[in-house]
């Protein structure tokens, strides 16, 4: 966007607040329904829905929810030894979903390297 457009655009959306434009709006105050599947082409809607249905989640996620468990775990931990252990899987992890999102490097997830390393050192 045009940097003064962003400027004006706020402004606006503030005084329509005060002014309480926003007040009887339809739907405010109850949740939005985000998955009515709008975001999806018509095409795939049908299937996205049959694996959605099915508990089916996409091999991101699924890698994701693992690096949160792992994290989970690793936090708890006493033994160094299992903490390096976990941490190496946690790093594994976490390059396995870098290499699956195909992105920039800016974008991947960072793995957990310096701060456990300086930690272990320090005790």
């Amino acid at each position: 966007m045009i940097p003064g457009f962003n400027k004006i655009v706020e402004t606006r959306i503030l005084n329509a607040q005060k002014n309480g434009e926003f007040d009887n709006l339809e739907g405010s105050g109850k949740p939005l329904k985000l998955d009515d599947g709008r975001c999806v082409s018509e095409e795939l809607r049908l299937a996205y829905k049959i694996l959605k249905n099915a508990d089916f989640l996409p091999p991101e996620i699924e890698l994701k929810k693992e690096i949160k468990q792992t994290e989970d775990l690793l936090a708890g931990m006493q033994d160094t030894a299992e903490k390096y252990r976990t941490l190496k899987k946690l790093n594994f992890l976490i390059m396995k979903l870098n290499t699956l999102r195909n992105t920039s490097v800016l974008l991947e997830m960072p793995q957990q390297y310096e701060e456990k390393l300086v930690s272990r050192f320090e005790s």
